[in-house]
C-alpha cells in the first residue's frame, strides 16, 4: 500500500533531486497509458453524430445507449481495485488499456440501437477498469518518486482527448466511423504493449498489504469524502464537455466558435495539469484544491450569469484551470491513504459525477434551462472547496465537517432554484434542447 506522501517534507528543495532512471520510465509508460485512456475516448466522442445516424438512432435511443458507457464504467470500476491490489497495477493497466483499445472498434461495427447499446456496455466497463488502473499506476508512480506526479499524468490524458477530438474532426469527411475507430484502436493496442514490459517491471513483488481488504471505518470515510471532491468537479467537466457547446450558441456564437469552446476548455485544463506538479509542490494540494474549485465556481458563476460569448468562454476557461488538478490530487491522496482499494473507491464515487452529471444537466436543463444547470456546477465546485481542507489533512473531524458542508449547500441549492425558476409551475424550458430534438 503506497505511504501517505508528506507534502510539507516534499516542498523542501531537498527533496527536489532527480528521478533515478527506473522511476523515468515507470513515468513516462504511465503517461502512455494516460494519453491513450484520453486518445481513444476523445476518438469515440467525435464519431458519436456519426454512429448515431449509422445505427438511426433517435435522441432519447442514443441517450440510453450512452447511459451504457456509464454503467459499464461503474462496474469495471468496482472490480478494479482488487484485481489491482491482487495482480498489480500495471498488469491490470496494460489488460484494461487493450481491452479499452479493442472495445473501441465495437461501436463503429454496429448497424442497430441494440448492438450499438452492447457494444458501448463492453466499452464502459474496459474505460472504467483503465481509469482506475490508471490512476493506480500513477500513484505508485508518485510512491516511487516520491513527490507529487500524478496531476502530470492526468494532463496526458487532457492532452489524449483533445489529439482524439481533434484528429476524429478532421478525418469525418474521409473515413468511415467503423475504418477510423478501428484504426485508433491499433494504435493504442500498439502504444500499450510498447509501455507493457516497464508497467509489468514496476510491479515487482507484491507487498503483504497489497491484499488488504478495502478501507472501512474512518478511513473508507475520507476516501468517500475525496471521492466527493473529486465528483464534484468532474460534474463540472462533464458539464462543460457534454453541454458547453450547446449553450455558446444560445448566448450567441456561431457554430465553428461553440465547438472551439470545448477545445478552449479542454487546453486550459491540459495546461493547468502540466503545471499541477510544481504548483503542489510550491503551495501544497489543500491550497491547490481550494484555490483551483474556487476559481472554477466563480468561472462558473459567470457562464450561468452573463449571456456573453466572450464571458462565457472565460469563464470556460477559468473551469478548466480551476479543475485542472483537483481530480487528480484527491485520487492520489485516497491511494495514499487506502492504496489501490481507496482508488478505486474514490474513483468510482468520483468518475460518477462525470458520468452520470451529463444526463442530469439534461434533465435540470429541459425544465428551467442550462444558465441554472452551470449555476449548480457553481455551487459543487465550491463545496469542494470547502471539503478541501479536512479531507486532504485527514483530520477526525472530516466527516463531520462534510456532513455540515453538504447540509449547507444544499439548502443553497434549494434557494439557487427558486430563485432562478420563479414561482411554482413557473419552467422556463431551455429552447435550445427543442432545436437538438427536431
Amino acid at each position: 500500500m503506497p505511504f501517505p506522501l508528506d507534502h510539507a517534507r516534499l516542498r523542501s528543495p531537498r527533496r527536489r533531486r532527480p528521478s533515478p532512471p527506473a522511476v523515468r520510465r515507470h513515468r513516462a509508460a504511465a503517461t502512455v497509458v494516460f494519453t491513450v485512456d484520453g486518445a481513444v475516448f476523445g476518438s469515440w466522442a467525435s464519431r458519436i453524430p456519426d454512429v448515431s445516424a449509422t445505427v438511426d438512432a433517435s435522441p432519447t435511443s442514443l441517450g440510453l445507449a450512452l447511459l451504457c458507457v456509464s454503467i459499464g464504467a461503474l462496474a469495471g470500476m468496482q472490480l478494479t481495485g482488487r484485481l489491482c491490489a491482487r495482480l498489480g497495477p500495471g498488469l491490470v493497466g496494460v489488460a484494461a488499456a487493450v481491452a479499452t483499445s479493442a472495445a473501441l472498434a465495437l461501436p463503429g461495427l454496429t448497424g442497430s440501437v441494440p448492438a450499438l447499446a452492447a457494444a458501448l456496455l463492453v466499452f464502459g466497463v474496459a474505460t472504467g477498469a483503465l481509469n482506475v488502473a490508471a490512476n493506480a499506476i500513477g500513484v505508485q508512480v508518485e510512491t516511487a518518486a516520491h513527490r507529487p506526479l500524478l496531476p502530470s499524468l492526468h494532463a496526458g490524458f487532457s492532452f489524449g482527448g483533445l489529439a482524439g477530438a481533434v484528429a476524429g474532426g478532421a478525418v469525418a469527411a474521409l473515413a468511415t466511423p467503423g475504418v477510423h475507430l478501428l484504426v485508433v484502436a491499433t494504435l493504442g493496442v500498439v502504444a500499450t504493449a510498447a509501455v507493457a514490459p516497464v508497467l509489468l517491471a514496476a510491479d515487482g513483488a507484491p507487498a503483504p498489504d497489497d491484499h488488504a481488504p478495502p478501507p472501512r471505518g474512518t478511513t473508507r470515510g475520507i476516501v468517500v469524502v475525496l471521492g466527493v471532491i473529486a465528483g464534484c468537479t468532474a460534474f463540472g467537466e462533464g458539464a462543460v464537455t457534454d453541454w458547453g457547446a450547446l449553450h455558446l450558441q444560445e448566448v450567441g456564437a456561431s457554430p465553428a466558435l461553440a465547438a472551439a469552446g470545448y477545445a478552449c476548455f479542454s487546453l486550459a485544463m491540459a495546461c493547468g495539469r502540466l503545471a499541477g506538479n510544481g504548483l503542489v509542490h510550491a503551495y501544497g494540494p489543500t491550497r491547490v484544491v481550494t484555490g483551483g474549485a474556487t476559481a472554477a465556481a466563480v468561472g462558473a458563476l459567470a457562464v450561468a450569469a452573463v449571456p456573453d460569448v466572450e464571458v462565457v468562454l472565460a469563464g470556460f476557461v477559468l473551469i478548466g484551470l480551476g479543475l485542472a488538478n483537483v481530480f487528480p490530487i484527491a485520487i492520489a491522496r485516497a491511494g495514499a491513504h487506502a492504496g489501490a482499494g481507496g482508488v478505486a473507491l474514490a474513483s468510482t464515487v468520483g468518475y460518477t459525477g462525470l458520468l452520470g452529471g451529463p444526463p442530469l444537466l439534461g434533465i435540470v436543463a429541459e425544465e428551467v434551462g442550462l444558465p441554472v444547470a452551470f449555476a449548480a456546477v457553481a455551487s459543487l465546485a465550491a463545496l469542494a472547496a470547502a471539503l478541501a481542507a479536512p479531507a486532504l489533512g485527514g483530520g477526525e473531524g472530516v466527516l463531520r465537517a462534510a456532513r455540515a458542508a453538504l447540509q449547507r449547500h444544499t439548502a443553497q441549492l434549494g434557494v439557487l432554484y427558486s430563485q432562478l425558476t420563479g414561482p411554482a409551475g413557473d419552467r422556463r424550458p431551455y429552447p435550445g434542447l427543442e432545436a437538438l430534438a427536431t
